[in-house]
């Protein structure tokens, strides 16, 4: 009775989230039966229900309340300011670096502040304003500040100097620059470069002989602005809100629309899918830069009125202690931070938390069960997407390893899918008739979502750049006339709909007539040098088809044990995948988002004329790594030591 209940609750959902009719469901149900060898079904049916209702609840709850915020042409300003009537005296937002406490009503009245101030001075809807400067309570009420008169903030890397920060400045049309005086010396480096004068506010004290010239302070003026709500400047839910650009591992930084809608989204669907509470407490330590930082855990604050615990820049001694002082109940990481907690001396802070969530993307499944054995943390709220996708995955079960799924059972429901593709080239794979293939369990497939418009779901809001947005979109993918956002990451799902990630575009190579996974040689590398940072990735050798593995690992202090390490991989990795080169140097470059990158060591190869860090090639006669010098490099061109 139990699962009969279940399955009438499950169609349901379906007819109010999809909105077919009941035989339609039930129609989709027995195909899908017929289809996959029935038995399998059942047992699909039975694994994934619950978990496939949870999705389809959490669907439906957004969706529900994305039509009203729609029908009331609501803003990110408006929602926020239901919050502030709910409980103005609740704590907002900490920031772990002054001990700063603010209030949800201060935090309205600063962001009022910075709005009617910005307008006095004659910023009006749909002018953009850079926002530059270091993780800080401030940096929230500014861009807030900025959308509630519609004014779009540019929310710069502030990692970023000279031209790529030009760029960033020039290609948003900005009008002004608020930057941190932290910022002041990058901001004086670019400012003979910026190709048209813009205004400069400066947050915090400095002595004005380093600013550039006609840089206004912030603070003083804002004293005197008034504290009142600011006049409404008429935008819609749809409404551009910012920019956040891309990590530019790959070229310039691309600028990623932001709107109303795709903010409310994003939060959203992490609030309900990963079930948060009004009482928790989030620790931020990602760049509020950066979506992960601004929209899925500022997020909770602006939208739902949960208290974030802001962190400068993230410290993996200080992380744990962090969590203990300000009882955090869910954390936040990305990229490779799990790793580097776990590389941290045991402590006992580590297990004293409150901890009940990790919330992000880029685990490596070699360290899960590692970390949350450790940290004791029952739930991994790992979630798969990118600034601008409409195609986004939530781990809502706690499943090791997979970064989402999808259902099985109805897989309409949410209209994504793993398509075959080229993976050397990217390319997606065509039927006769011009349609792209869907993948079946067990194939690995370029993850693609569908785009409509009219749907604040389902929507594709692209780049500021045209080009660049006509690069993520596909004509006539799942039927014709269809288009469809490719999100450029190759995924493998298995019998029960979860997907795993497998690599992002570029980052297989093909060697020995097989691919191979850089995520996944990293993962083993890094673990068998004590979690050091590991990048892979293929090099041109002349002569040679596809491409040789090099590893650049992290040694500053050259202690790795290169023979014990050559013995080691032909325990864990087939040949194939045993790195050909390697390369040791100080430290290895990341974005401010954790994330390695590997373009420019690609491109410089294994030349020691080019690459002044130690090099090593695997001589595979004596099985063992020996030094790269020029010798060798003439004797791997003309082919007298072979790969």
């Amino acid at each position: 009775m139990l699962r009969v209940a279940s399955c009438t609750s499950l169609l349901l959902l379906l007819k109010a989230v999809v909105g077919l009719p009941w035989f339609q469901s039930v129609g989709a149900v027995l195909v899908f039966y017929l289809g996959s060898g029935g038995w399998r079904f059942l047992k699909v049916f039975y694994k994934t229900l619950g978990r496939d209702i949870n999705g389809a609840l959490t669907l439906l709850r957004v969706k529900l309340q994305v039509k009203r915020h729609l029908r009331e042409k609501n803003t990110i300003p408006d929602i926020f300011r239901e919050c502030v009537s709910r409980h103005p005296n609740k704590t907002a937002l900490i920031f772990e670096a002054t001990g700063a406490t603010w209030t949800f009503k201060e935090l309205d009245e600063y962001s009022n502040a910075v709005a009617n101030f910005l307008y006095a001075e004659g910023y009006r809807t749909g002018d953009v304003i850079a926002l530059f400067m270091e993780n800080c309570n401030e940096y929230v009420g500014l861009w807030l500040g900025m959308a509630k008169i519609g004014v779009e903030a540019a929310l710069i890397n502030f990692n970023l100097r000279l031209e790529a920060l030009e760029h960033c400045f020039s290609v948003s049309n900005s009008k002004a620059v608020v930057f941190g005086r932290e910022m002041s010396q990058a901001m004086t480096d670019v400012f003979s470069m910026m190709g048209k004068p813009l205004r400069l506010y400066c947050v915090g004290d400095c002595d004005p002989a380093i600013l550039p010239s006609g840089t206004e302070f912030l603070a003083p003026l804002l004293q005197n602005a008034s504290r009142l709500p600011p006049k409404d400047p008429g935008r819609e839910f749809t409404d551009k809100l910012f920019y956040i650009y891309t990590s530019g591992t790959t070229g310039l930084p691309k600028a990623a629309i932001v709107v109303h809608s795709r903010y409310f989204r994003m939060a959203a669907l992490v609030f309900y899918g990963f079930r948060m509470q009004s009482d928790d407490v989030i620790y931020d330590c990602l760049p509020l830069y950066h979506s992960a930082g601004n929209i899925v855990g500022m997020g909770q604050c602006i939208l739902n009125g949960l208290t974030v615990v802001i962190k400068k820049k993230f410290s993996a001694s200080r992380f744990w202690d962090d969590c203990v002082k300000y009882n955090c109940t869910i954390v936040q990481y990305i990229g490779e931070i799990c790793r580097y907690l776990l590389n941290q001396p045991v402590r006992d802070t580590e297990r004293q938390h409150r901890v009940r969530i990790a919330l992000g993307n880029g685990l490596r499944p070699a360290i899960w069960t590692e970390f949350v054995n450790r940290f004791n943390v029952p739930q991994i709220a790992e979630f798969y997407g990118a600034t601008e996708c409409n195609c986004s995955l939530g781990n809502f079960d706690n499943n090791v390893g997979s970064c989402g799924f999808n259902s099985r059972i109805l897989p309409f429901v949410y209209p994504i899918r793993l398509m075959k593709v080229n993976e050397d080239t990217m390319e997606l794979i065509r039927t006769p008739e011009g349609l792209c293939i869907p993948c079946q369990p067990g194939e690995p497939g370029q993850l693609v979502g569908r785009i409509i418009q009219s749907d604040p779901l389902r929507r594709f809001d692209g780049y500021v750049n045209e080009t660049a947005t006509n690069k993520k979109m596909a004509n006539n993918v799942f039927k014709h006339g269809d288009m469809a956002y490719l999100s450029g990451d190759v995924l493998v799902m298995d019998e029960y709909g979860y997907m795993y990630f497998k690599d992002r575009t570029g980052d297989t190579f093909r060697w020995k007539g097989e691919n191979v996974s850089t995520t996944e040689v990293e993962g083993i590398l890094s673990k068998l040098l004590g979690q050091a940072d590991v990048v892979v990735y293929g090099v041109e050798v002349p002569g040679t088809e596809g491409k040789a593995g090099m590893a650049a690992i992290a040694d500053p202090d050259h202690k790795s044990d290169l023979e014990k390490f050559a013995r080691d991989l032909k325990k864990l990795l087939p040949g194939y995948a045993h790195p050909v080169f390697l390369r040791l140097l100080p430290e290895v470059n990341k974005t401010g988002t954790y994330k390695f990158q590997k373009t420019e060591m690609r491109k410089e190869g294994f030349d020691p004329q080019v690459v002044k860090d130690a090099l090593y090639v695997l001589d595979s006669q004596q099985g063992k790594y020996i030094r790269l010098d020029d010798e060798v490099y003439k004797k791997i061109l003309s082919g007298k030591l072979k790969l």
